[in-house]
C-alpha cells in the first residue's frame, strides 16, 4: 500500500462561507460585527444580505407615490456597514446583496451551502419584548446550516 502525499489536509481546506442578515437595527449590526470577527478567525467569506418587500395591504388598494421604491437607500446602507466592518477587519472577503422578499425565507435559501447563518435576536418587529424574533425563530428551525442568533449584551 502506498501513501498519497500529494493531497494534504491544508490543500483540501476551502474557505468557508458565513451569511449574515441585517436590517439596520442595532441587533443586526451587532450580529454583523460578530460575524465579521468569526469570518476573520475562520478565514471565511462573509455574505451580507438585506431584504425588502412591497407593503402588504390585505385586500385594500394602496396608493404608492410615483417613484416609490421600498428598497431605496439599502445598497448605500449595506455599503456603509461593509466599509465600517472592513475598517475593523481589513482582510475580510465581503459580498452583499439586496434581495426582494420576506427576510425569513430569503435567509433560509441563502443558508444553502453556507457554513453558518448569523442573525440578530430581533429587529424592527412590533414585539420588541420577545426573547427571539419571528425571523430568528424561522431561520433557526429551517436553515440548511447551523444558525447563530446573536444577542447583544446590554
Amino acid at each position: 500500500m502506498t501513501l498519497d502525499t500529494s493531497r494534504t489536509p491544508e490543500s483540501e481546506v476551502t474557505p468557508g462561507r458565513i451569511v449574515v442578515g441585517i436590517d439596520g437595527s442595532p441587533a443586526s449590526l451587532d450580529a454583523l460585527d460578530w460575524a465579521g470577527r468569526q469570518a476573520t478567525l475562520t478565514h471565511s467569506a462573509l455574505e451580507m444580505i438585506m431584504t425588502w418587500d412591497w407593503p402588504t395591504t390585505y385586500g385594500w388598494a394602496m396608493y404608492f407615490p410615483e417613484g416609490y421604491n421600498p428598497s431605496e437607500g439599502m445598497p448605500e446602507m449595506l455599503s456603509k456597514a461593509g466599509a465600517d466592518l472592513r475598517t475593523k477587519y481589513p482582510d475580510i472577503e465581503l459580498t452583499f446583496h439586496v434581495v426582494q422578499g420576506h427576510p425569513a425565507p430569503v435567509l433560509v435559501e441563502a443558508s444553502k451551502g453556507a457554513d453558518l447563518l448569523v442573525i440578530g435576536c430581533r429587529g424592527h418587529g412590533e414585539f420588541a419584548g420577545m426573547l427571539i424574533g419571528s425571523v430568528s425563530e424561522f431561520c433557526a428551525t429551517n436553515a440548511h446550516c447551523p444558525v447563530l442568533v446573536h444577542r447583544a449584551v446590554a
